[in-house]
């Protein structure tokens, strides 16, 4: 089954941002008295939501109470800093083009607000490869609340037998999960995080962004075996 639809998460799967994100964190850190945090660990925290990432990042720098304008002070700070050191992984762009060559439908699903996602997106120039984009402050809510994913597969007039959502996480396989769709796990990403017995046997795998094309068009079965040798 070659896909209509493609649902690409952003960070750590589009744009490697590990860099920006932990400068921001340390900056709201540091103006509440806690001690910075590694890139690696701050990194760690992401994937649902700026949230949770400024909860988890204030009680591992040993604030052990997260003041109600936390959040509000690290999108200021990463409003700052969206593309110092962010780019697209190395082939993404490239990858898009031909997938959108051959006909397919993308588009964007992130757990990070619509606006700066935008904004990161066009300044990489990468906003006008997609079709839709979804952030985590819509209402659709955030991954892995499959109504993103959904709302996306809607607009584009496809269904989710014929939608692959790619991302690098426990929660967009989560996502993946919940709404029905294939999913195509980035190896490459910052949060490829999975338990030895995570798997069903039927996820596709990349271990670098130019093997998107040729899994998407047709190595599905390929990717079926490599998961059940890694399981």
């Amino acid at each position: 089954m070659r896909p209509e639809l493609i649902v690409f998460d952003l960070d750590g799967t589009l744009i490697d941002s590990r860099r920006d994100l932990a400068d921001a964190t340390n900056a709201v850190i540091e103006e509440l008295g806690g001690v910075r945090l590694s890139v690696d660990e701050v990194t760690s925290y992401i994937g649902e939501g700026a949230g949770v990432l400024v909860k988890r990042a204030l009680k591992a720098a040993g604030l052990d109470r997260v003041p109600a304008h936390a959040l509000d002070r690290f999108l200021a700070h990463y409003e700052q800093r969206l593309t110092v050191h962010t780019r697209p992984y190395q082939g993404i762009p490239e990858a898009l083009d031909v997938l959108r060559e051959q006909g397919c439908t993308l588009a964007v699903l992130t757990n990070k607000p619509e606006r700066p996602t935008r904004e990161i997106l066009a300044r990489l120039a990468l906003e006008s490869k997609f079709d839709d984009v979804v952030g985590g402050d819509t209402r659709a809510g955030r991954k892995p609340d499959p109504a993103g994913l959904l709302q996306i597969i809607a607009r584009a007039g496809t269904s989710p037998s014929s939608t692959v959502l790619v991302g690098d996480s426990p929660v967009d396989f989560r996502t993946a999960l919940n709404a029905g769709t294939h999913i195509c796990l980035a190896r490459y990403g910052f949060g490829y995080r999975f338990a030895d017995d995570a798997f069903q046997g039927n996820e596709l795998f990349v271990d670098a962004p130019e093997e998107l094309v040729s899994l998407i068009n047709g190595s599905q079965e390929e990717g079926r075996r490599e998961s059940r040798r890694d399981g």
